[in-house]
């Protein structure tokens, strides 16, 4: 009972970072996706780093331990990459962001969100038996983590992730992606 507690607690204050960064409006996703405001990248970026850095060290420390991960499946998770990435662009919805919108009440959050993710739960289910065992057939590494899988130090992956992320975040500030329409917002 008390996981749950706490994943709520975590979800309202996600949410509630969600609303203050501005990551809640329509614009703020579908930019993205036209290289116009890269804010919610670097919102998430920074959320993985900061997220992976956490877990290696209380896993260091050895006040946690990670669950076996699940299989990882190269095709199954391409594809469903791109499912998702095709609808998250021509809606300009995520589900982070539409659970968020729909917290504040929004009817253009609940609507789309709530028919788009019974219509995904549905297409899944529906099509589970006929297309897993074909997907799980292709490039399936089994349950590892990306520093098993080339064999590096956990800390020096989330140190490279770090530095790959600082490297964007860089790249995106030079290119001019930064915010452009922070002021249209207020």
């Amino acid at each position: 009972m008390m996981n749950y507690i706490v994943a709520l607690i975590l979800g309202v204050f996600f949410g509630f970072a969600l609303n203050k960064a501005g990551l809640t409006k329509y614009h703020k996703i579908v930019n993205v996706f036209r290289f116009t405001d890269m804010a919610v990248l670097q919102f998430m970026m920074t959320a993985l780093v900061v997220s992976m850095s956490g877990l290696y060290i209380l896993r260091g420390l050895g006040l946690v331990t990670f669950p076996v991960v699940p299989a990882t499946y190269i095709v199954g998770n391409l594809l469903g990459g791109l499912i998702f990435g095709v609808g998250m662009a021509l809606s300009g919805y995520c589900p982070g962001t539409c659970a968020a919108g729909a917290g504040e009440g929004k009817l253009d959050y609940i609507v789309p969100g709530l028919l788009g993710f019974l219509a995904g739960a549905a297409i899944y289910g529906l099509t589970y038996q006929q297309v897993f065992p074909a997907i799980s057939a292709i490039a399936n590494y089994g349950n590892v983590v990306m520093p098993d899988l080339w064999n590096l130090n956990p800390y020096l992956m989330v140190l490279l992730f770090a530095l790959m992320s600082l490297f964007l975040f860089y790249m995106i500030d030079r290119a001019g992606w930064q915010r452009k329409d922070m002021l249209k917002d207020e």
